[in-house]
């Protein structure tokens, strides 16, 4: 049963994107693709919206989650996130490892 989580940090001007080049270039975001459990930590850009910068994390279970939850990174973190004065916004996802649904499969090409 894996766990995605989608994070929208927002802030004024460019400080979402910022805060995002600065996770990468600090080495942070390898470190947290590397945790046990990790499956995806990927930055996306809204085309539509220049102060919100998605984060796709994704985790093999709970306990994974709980683990990165309270490593010492997440004080690296939240210290990036007060610096970038970013709100957030999360949507969870559990996946129920079925797969795409029949019906669903004409509509995607692979």
């Amino acid at each position: 049963m894996a766990i995605t989580i989608h994070i929208y940090y927002t802030s004024e001007g460019d400080n979402a994107r910022r805060f995002a080049q600065e996770m990468c270039e600090s080495g942070l975001v390898d470190e947290i693709r590397a945790e046990e459990g990790n499956l995806k930590y990927e930055y996306f850009f809204p085309l539509e919206d220049a102060h919100t910068v998605l984060l796709i994390d994704a985790w093999k279970d709970q306990q994974a989650l709980d683990v990165h939850h309270h490593s010492p990174m997440m004080q690296k973190i939240t210290a990036l996130r007060e610096k970038y004065n970013l709100h957030m916004k999360v949507e969870r996802f559990v996946s129920d490892e079925t797969g795409v649904p029949a019906q669903d499969r004409a509509f995607i090409k692979e």
